[in-house]
């Protein structure tokens, strides 16, 4: 029986290292590194809107306002409210040396009263956007502040 407990230990903690190895380095400075586990389904619908362009054949509609520490968001309706890892209501991009280049995803649920909504062992932030809970996943471009925070204070927009 002993054998089994170790040999389910040892499997688990050869799983984890094979996880954390496939994630770019930020992932240490996330709170749970195994949250990197929990995007994955995020990576894998997200990761082909890398190219702008794209993101309107996923239903994705383009915004040209830049929020600041934020980017420009682009919107697909049909997501909203959703708290599926693989359908991010929102995709986020900043100009880049080559048009602009997706840094992040944002969840958006709308406050009807109801307890605020949780993905990936955090709460949902409140304020951001009026009427609604917010969760961003900064997974293209590292946040110094941390990888599920609302801001990033690396993201530029453009001088008006």
């Amino acid at each position: 029986m002993a054998s089994r407990s170790l040999k389910a230990v040892l499997t688990t903690a050869l799983a984890a290292s094979f996880a954390l190895a496939a994630v770019p380095g930020q992932a240490a400075a996330a709170p749970d590194p195994f949250v990197w586990t929990d995007l994955t389904p995020t990576y894998n619908a997200t990761g082909k809107y890398a190219y702008e362009p794209f993101a309107a054949t996923g239903g994705y509609e383009r915004t040209d306002e830049c929020v600041p520490n934020m980017g420009y968001h682009y919107v697909n309706p049909a997501y909203l409210n959703s708290l599926d890892p693989a359908t991010p209501a929102a995709l986020l991009y900043e100009d880049g040396k080559h048009g602009r280049e997706l840094i992040a995803v944002e969840w958006v649920v709308e406050d009807k009263g109801q307890a605020t909504p949780e993905l990936f062992g955090r709460k949902f932030d409140e304020g951001q956007l009026p009427g609604h809970f917010t969760l961003h996943a900064w997974i293209y471009k590292h946040n110094p502040d941390g990888l599920l925070e609302g801001f990033n204070p690396k993201v530029k927009c453009p001088k008006a």
